[in-house]
Parts: structure tokens; C-alpha cells; sequence
């Protein structure tokens, strides 16, 4: 069982920045891929990026060059630097963890463990 919470959402300008974190219970951090999904209102959940065990990373294209994920096993935390956001960067983000192959990082269902999520919220 891994327990993710997350923290540092909040309210900020666009064009400003956020740093979120996901602190994760349990040993096994390290054996987990780590992914952050985003639900904005009246939206499906979507991918927004993930590192793997390895230290691979990946993002969709809305957040490329925008967005940097980054891991540290040793305090089994994982974080999202948001530079540049803009208003349509606004949601729910999600942090979850996955025991499934790397190639897998973007889908949902392959995530085992989900934080409760925390609100990000981009004013034009």
C-alpha cells in the first residue's frame, strides 16, 4: 500500500509559477513510476507527465518545455515545476504510482495508487 499526498497548489498569475509536490508512505518508492495527471471542470482526467524507476521522463505536449518532473527517492518524493502557466494549466493535479512497465506512463488505469489531488488555479 503507498499513501501519495500532495501539496503546493494554489492560486497564481499567468506567466507565474508553481511547485507541486507528492510525498509517497511506504519502502518501495523507488521501484514505482511516478505520473501526474490534471482534471480541469467539465473535463476528463489527462496525462500531464511521468519519470520512471529509471529516471526517465515524459510530458504531453501541452506542458512541454513548460513543465519539469523530478523525483528524489531518498525522501520518496516526487515533484512538477510549473513555469510559464497559463489559465488553461488550471485543474486538479493528481499524483499516482505505478508498478506497470514504463511504457505504460500515460495511462490511467495502469496507475496503482492516487493521491487525493490538489488544486491549481491560473488567473488571465
Amino acid at each position: 500500500q503507498v499513501l501519495l499526498v500532495e501539496s503546493g497548489g494554489g492560486l497564481v498569475q499567468a506567466g507565474g509559477s508553481l511547485r507541486l509536490s507528492c510525498a509517497a508512505s511506504g519502502r518501495s518508492f523507488s521501484s514505482y513510476n511516478m505520473g501526474w495527471f490534471r482534471q480541469a471542470p467539465g473535463k476528463e482526467r489527462e496525462f500531464v507527465t511521468a519519470i520512471t524507476r529509471s529516471g526517465g521522463t515524459y510530458y504531453a505536449d501541452a506542458v512541454k518545455g513548460r513543465f519539469t518532473i523530478s523525483r528524489d527517492n531518498a525522501k520518496n518524493t516526487v515533484y512538477l515545476q510549473m513555469n510559464s502557466l497559463k489559465s488553461e494549466d488550471t485543474a486538479v493535479y493528481y499524483c499516482a504510482a505505478s508498478r506497470g512497465l514504463d511504457q505504460y506512463y500515460a495511462l490511467q488505469w495502469r496507475y496503482n495508487y492516487w493521491g487525493q489531488g490538489t488544486q491549481v488555479t491560473v488567473s488571465s
